[in-house]
């Protein structure tokens, strides 16, 4: 079975940081008043966390029009994000595209990303491949892992471009590396079907753990077989329940028909083992993972 896992989620743009905390609200608003972009994109940033101001995404978007029209990426590509998920203005999916455009015309890499997951979507625009691989591509030569992973998929599918999985394992490593859970799932996949790369369990299985650990269902469940075959791991029925049981706990179908068939092959001792650690585990967090918000 092939299998190929696209980063679906839009890269959420309004981020924050150590330049809003480090100046007051009152310096930061004067600032803003007089015109400062960066400022305007901070004062933003606060109203739309509620960092030192009550909440208010209309307040936020406010401050984001004034930023953007200055030209200020940043504050395009957090413009679009508030378009695509309704926040502080009416949802519009090609006002979206339009700022995100803006954003990636100026280089910024996460608008890059999400015009290219509007064109792969179909969402705001008419659906295009081949021009969302030329928008992930963009975003990925920048080192944006979640296009580095759709990059790679689009490689894997022969969609927008020509099928190469030489390249898909290239752009899911990158992606890989970085923590993207997405990627790690994709390369394990690649190992354990020796697609490109030398067949090799034992680093599909470290690839699967990677994103398994992260949250990835179908991780989970693909680290669950390996321990229940001795597939590149040490065979251990009470490992391959607990991943099985939390990926059937997300919703993935193949470990919910799995899980009965393990547990019946598990004493009672070792069912509870694995129920404990199943309960006890919890999830880590890769940089590259999910969208920042």
């Amino acid at each position: 079975m092939k299998r190929c896992v696209f980063a679906m989620v839009v890269a959420c743009s309004i981020l924050g940081g150590s330049s809003v905390l480090a100046q007051s609200l009152d310096e930061m608003r004067a600032k803003a008043e007089k015109g400062d972009a960066k400022a305007q994109y901070d004062l933003a940033t606060s109203y739309f966390k509620g960092a030192g101001v009550a909440k208010d995404n209309a307040e936020a978007v406010k401050w984001l029009r004034k930023a953007v029209e200055q030209g200020f990426a940043k504050a395009q590509r957090s413009l679009g994000f508030m378009y695509s998920e309704g926040q502080g203005v009416t949802k519009d999916d090609a006002e979206a595209v339009k700022w995100w455009r803006k954003a990636a015309d100026q280089g910024d890499a996460r608008a890059q990303f999400n015009l290219g997951l509007m064109y792969a979507q179909g969402t705001g625009v008419a659906k295009d491949d081949a021009e969302a691989v030329k928008w992930y591509r963009k975003a990925a030569e920048k080192g944006e892992p979640k296009a580095q992973n759709n990059l790679g998929a689009m490689y894997f599918n022969g969609t927008g471009v020509a099928k190469d999985d030489g390249e898909a394992v290239k752009w899911y490593r990158k992606a890989a590396e970085q923590g993207n859970a997405w990627a790690q799932s994709n390369l394990g996949w690649m190992y354990l079907d020796g697609n490109r790369v030398a067949k090799d369990e034992a680093e599909a299985g470290r690839w699967y753990r990677k994103a398994a650990e992260q949250g990835d269902a179908y991780a989970q469940y693909q680290l669950a077989i390996c321990y229940a075959q001795g597939r590149g791991v040490t065979r251990d029925p009470v490992e391959a329940y607990k991943w099985v049981s939390l990926a059937a706990a997300q919703g993935e179908e193949k470990a919910k028909s799995s899980q009965e068939a393990l547990e019946l092959a598990l004493t009672p001792e070792q069912l509870a083992e694995a129920q404990r650690l199943a309960r006890e585990w919890k999830p880590t967090k890769g940089p590259g993972a999910k969208a920042a918000k």
